[in-house]
């Protein structure tokens, strides 16, 4: 049995999947789950975006790779579900043993945070991910041993509302008496004050909701 499991961040820069394209030409930010790869080679797509949605929407409406997109909408976010055609990186590292959990886009570029079990399977994904253009190995360190800084996986914040709270926190937004303001907070996380606090109270009640499974 392999007692060490390994979190791994992953960067992805000129990949021109429908999402990255899609972030790349509204500025919307997308948090994601795995996609589902079918035999017939389409893969599954579940997201979900909050500014800019409505531009997103009309983006990938109008790709000709994107499927069946259904959107609905819950408070200030957006969620997606659709089918694509167009191969997804993650899949050559998942092949390889890397076993994604999150993926952002932003901006065009991707990120993805997962696991693999033990060094020997790291060695695989990093082999499989040289071979993939654009992909480049951000943060690497043993399950466990920060589990703070796993907290996305622990209790299933996306890694935008990972950042809002870690941020907070490290700035001093929950000390009391508080030593900065949400308008500071938003900046260094380098987005609105409106999508900072939407992104805290719905991280928030994420963990709350795990924490005494209400």
């Amino acid at each position: 049995m392999i007692d060490e499991c390994l979190v791994v961040e992953f960067s992805v820069t000129g990949d021109d999947c429908p999402l990255a394209d899609a972030t790349r030409e509204t500025g919307a930010t997308i948090d994601a789950r795995p996609p589902q790869l079918r035999r017939d080679g389409y893969a599954l797509l579940r997201f979900s975006a909050g500014e800019g949605a409505d531009d997103l929407a009309a983006v990938l409406d109008a790709d000709e790779r994107v499927r069946y997109l259904h959107a609905s909408r819950t408070d200030s976010r957006t969620n997606f579900r659709c089918l694509s055609k167009h191969p997804c990186v993650v899949h050559e590292l998942g092949d390889a043993g890397f076993m994604a959990e999150t993926l952002q886009y932003r901006e065009g570029v991707e990120r993805y945070t997962g696991a693999v079990v033990g060094h020997d399977v790291l060695q695989g994904v990093l082999a499989a991910a040289a071979e993939t253009v654009g992909v480049s190995l951000e943060r690497v360190f043993p399950l466990g041993d920060e589990d703070d800084d796993a907290v996305a996986q622990r209790w299933d914040l996306t890694p935008a509302q990972e950042v809002a709270l870690r941020t907070a926190l490290e700035m001093g937004y929950f000390a009391v008496p508080r030593e900065t303001t949400a308008s500071e907070v938003a900046a260094a996380v380098g987005i609105s004050k409106s999508a900072f606090l939407e992104r805290l109270r719905r991280g928030q009640a994420t963990l709350f909701g795990q924490m005494f499974q209400a």
